[in-house]
């Protein structure tokens, strides 16, 4: 029995996230059906993270075990064929028997694009959050910073149904903004992240942009472990899971 794991893109806009779920759409059941069908088997799709309804992901890895000795090159090319125009298939390789797509995973980046500009585009609607005051992107850089270490980020999580609050602390190695002409791109590296903490934080810096919470309060924040401190859970829009470390 061969162990496989394929690394996917996707644009998340009319997906309901990875996960199946009942009377939506999501990753999780497109993939899976377009693999059944080539290699004429079920299979048990695990998925590397559970991702938010409309986010993205460049870099996204799912894991299956088959039989079949298909070249891993030919599956790849078979899928693209038949997969939707909003999701492809970009690499596959073989793993070891007891690997696993996202327990195995070691650290996850993702990034937030902004649209900074007055008037919106109409080309990456689906893809940015606009937002027409002219950010600055230096001292959000500064500010961004306070995220890294191990930290209990309760206050940068909102609740969910089963949910088990305790389990608050991840490790956060690297964060950063940086201006890209009109696009505004944050960053954010960590060996894992709760419901909805990247948009929360994200929300939080653009309230400390707008003077609505004073700068250098992340760690206060944090240390406080009360949600209604930080700022707004911002839209998925311009989210993206942009790597995944194994």
């Amino acid at each position: 029995m061969r162990n496989l794991l394929l690394t996917i893109s996707y644009k998340g806009t009319r997906y309901h996230g990875f996960q199946v779920q009942k009377n939506a759409i999501t990753i999780s059941e497109v993939i899976q059906l377009k693999i059944e069908k080539i290699l004429n088997h079920k299979i048990e799709l695990k998925g590397c993270s559970r991702t938010d309804v409309g986010v993205h992901a460049n870099m996204y890895c799912v894991g299956f075990k088959t039989p079949k000795d298909i070249p891993n090159e030919r599956l790849i090319k078979a899928l693209n064929v038949i997969l939707p125009s909003d999701i492809a298939a970009i690499d596959c390789n073989d793993v070891k028997e007891d690997f696993h797509a996202r327990y195995d995973c070691k650290k996850k980046e993702y990034i937030y694009k902004i649209w900074n500009e007055k008037y919106p585009n109409p080309f990456l609607d689906e893809l940015t959050y606009h937002y027409k005051r002219k950010l600055d992107e230096n001292m959000l850089n500064i500010e961004i910073k306070d995220f890294i270490g191990t930290h209990n980020f309760r206050s940068f999580c909102n609740k969910k149904k089963g949910r088990n609050m305790d389990d608050s602390i991840r490790t956060i190695y690297d964060s950063s903004v940086e201006r890209q002409g009109n696009l505004v791109i944050f960053k954010i590296c960590g060996n894992g992240f709760l419901y909805n903490m990247v948009r929360i934080m994200i929300g939080t810096l653009l309230f400390i942009f707008e003077g609505k919470i004073e700068k250098g309060k992340i760690s206060w924040i944090i240390g406080r472990q009360d949600r209604s401190l930080a700022g707004k859970t911002i839209s998925t829009k311009g989210l993206y899971l942009n790597k995944v470390y194994y």
